[in-house]
């Protein structure tokens, strides 16, 4: 009830806040507890699912909805192609492995840099996410929760991956909090800059814009959160996907 009185810039901004506290959640999981790598991959793969029926029925139908099918596609497209470049860029600077919870992730010594393309390379996973949540809040002023809900379940084994793999690699307890925590603060901003830079465009731009973070979302996706999960549960991967996105589905459903 409160959230219903507040501006709809800080309700976005809270919401975002939200979602992205998920990155924090699974970071204090997996730093201090040690989660066997199979369980790892079936979180992964279940989030997989997860937040790719959430682009499917929450955003992409938005972005269609509102503005056709030339602004979706064209959007959807441009997201796909932003990610897969800056992840391209990033991965050649150390960050590939930014979501395995082994071995695989470089230390600083083997690799320099690496850890500031780490931390970016989590950041370009994240944005996309948040400013979707802001930009749905534009038609009608009210939040999907099944995005968000979606957002923030799949968040958790994102970060619980990926933290697990910092720790191995033997980054600081500052600095793998460091990333999560700044990260779920730029969710929140990234949140309200979707909200508040895009309620000013045409219907076309604002469904180009929700289909750039589904695109980024599903490049993101397949190229760091399903290689994780079939990696360490490759047997039922594909079931443990679909059952995320049967879970998400039934929740885009029950709060529609």
């Amino acid at each position: 009830m409160l959230l219903l009185s507040l501006p709809l810039w800080l309700t976005a901004s809270l919401w975002g806040l939200v979602s992205g506290s998920a990155l924090v959640l699974g970071a204090l999981i997996a730093y201090y507890k040690t989660v066997p790598v199979k369980v790892v991959g079936a979180i992964m793969a279940f989030g997989s699912g997860v937040l790719i029926s959430a682009l499917s029925f929450e955003l992409m139908d938005e972005a269609y909805h509102n503005g056709g099918f030339a602004a979706a596609a064209t959007g959807f497209v441009a997201g796909a192609v932003i990610y897969s470049v800056a992840n391209w860029l990033l991965s050649r600077r150390g960050a590939r492995h930014r979501k395995r919870s082994g071995g695989k992730q470089p230390t600083e010594k083997d690799s320099p840099g690496s850890g500031t393309a780490i931390a970016l390379g989590a950041l370009i996973d994240g944005i996309p996410e948040s400013i979707a949540i802001g930009v749905t809040m534009i038609e009608g002023g009210k939040v999907s929760m099944a995005a968000v809900i979606a957002i923030f379940l799949s968040n958790i084994p994102e970060s619980l991956s990926s933290t697990a793999g910092m720790k191995k690699s033997g980054r600081s307890a500052k600095y793998i909090f460091g990333i999560w925590l700044a990260i779920a603060v730029i969710s929140a901003l990234s949140a309200l800059a979707g909200y508040s830079i895009f309620s000013h465009f045409t219907p076309e731009v604002i469904a180009a814009t929700i289909a750039v973070a589904a695109g980024g979302i599903l490049a993101m996706i397949s190229s760091t959160m399903i290689p994780e999960a079939y990696e360490e549960e490759h047997d039922f991967v594909g079931i443990i996907i679909v059952m995320g996105f049967l879970a998400a589905f039934l929740l885009s459903k029950s709060t529609g």
